[in-house]
C-alpha cells in the first residue's frame, strides 16, 4: 500500500510500525527461535511462544535484568482455542514498576499435555491465579506447591470456563440446592 492509500484511508503505513519495547528486544535476542509473534495493542506488548519450556528462563532475565525489572505479577489466566490445536493458551501478564510498562506472555498448552509452567517461585501473587486457571480451565501449573480448586467444590469434575461446558452446567439446580444442604447438613454434625 502506498503512502498517498494509506493516508487517504486514515491507515498507517508499515514503516511506522512501533518500536519494540526493551522487553520485547531482550527476549528477541536471547529467545529469537521461540517467539511466535510479538505485537503491541494499545500501548501494551503480547509475545507468543512457540513452546512453554523456556517461560521460565525469560522471565527470570525479565525480573533480574536492572534495565527491565518486571517486578509484579499481574495476572494468570488461560484462553481455550476449541477445536484448535494447541487447544489452550496460559496467558501471564507482568508488569515493571520501574518501566510503568506491562508485558503479556502466552505459552501453548496441548489438550492432551495440559500443563503450563508455574511462576509461584517468582512471584508469590501467581500463587491464587494459577489455582484459578487451573480450577476454571483445568490446565496444571508445574512446579505449584498447592494445586487445588479454590473456586469450586472439590465433587466438580468439570472445568467451566472450557468451552466444551455446557452453558447451562451439568447439575440442575435442584441437584445444586440438595448438594449444598447435603454438605451443610455434614458439616454440622
Amino acid at each position: 500500500m502506498s503512502e498517498s492509500t494509506s493516508a487517504a484511508t486514515g491507515e498507517s503505513p508499515q514503516s511506522e510500525s512501533p518500536t519494540e519495547s526493551a522487553a520485547v528486544q531482550a527476549i528477541r535476542a536471547r529467545w529469537g527461535a521461540d517467539v511466535d509473534l510479538a505485537e503491541e495493542n494499545r500501548g501494551q506488548w503480547r509475545v507468543e511462544l512457540r513452546r512453554r519450556e523456556p517461560l521460565n528462563d525469560i522471565v527470570d532475565h525479565l525480573v533480574e535484568e536492572p534495565s527491565l525489572r518486571f517486578d509484579f505479577c499481574v495476572d494468570v489466566t488461560a484462553l481455550d482455542h476449541y477445536g484448535e490445536e494447541p487447544r489452550f493458551r496460559a496467558v501471564y501478564v507482568l508488569r515493571s514498576m520501574q518501566l510503568r510498562e506491562d508485558l503479556v506472555l502466552k505459552v501453548p498448552v496441548p489438550e492432551e499435555d495440559c500443563w503450563a509452567p508455574s511462576l509461584t517461585g517468582r512471584f508469590r501473587t501467581a500463587d491464587w491465579l494459577e489455582r484459578e486457571a487451573y480450577d476454571m480451565f483445568g490446565i496444571t501449573f508445574r512446579g505449584h506447591p498447592n494445586m487445588i480448586r479454590i473456586l469450586m467444590p472439590d465433587i466438580f469434575e468439570d472445568h467451566p470456563l472450557r468451552k466444551d461446558f455446557p452453558m447451562e452446567g451439568r447439575m440442575t439446580d435442584q441437584e445444586w440446592a440438595e448438594w449444598i444442604i447435603a454438605r451443610a447438613q455434614r458439616e454440622e454434625a
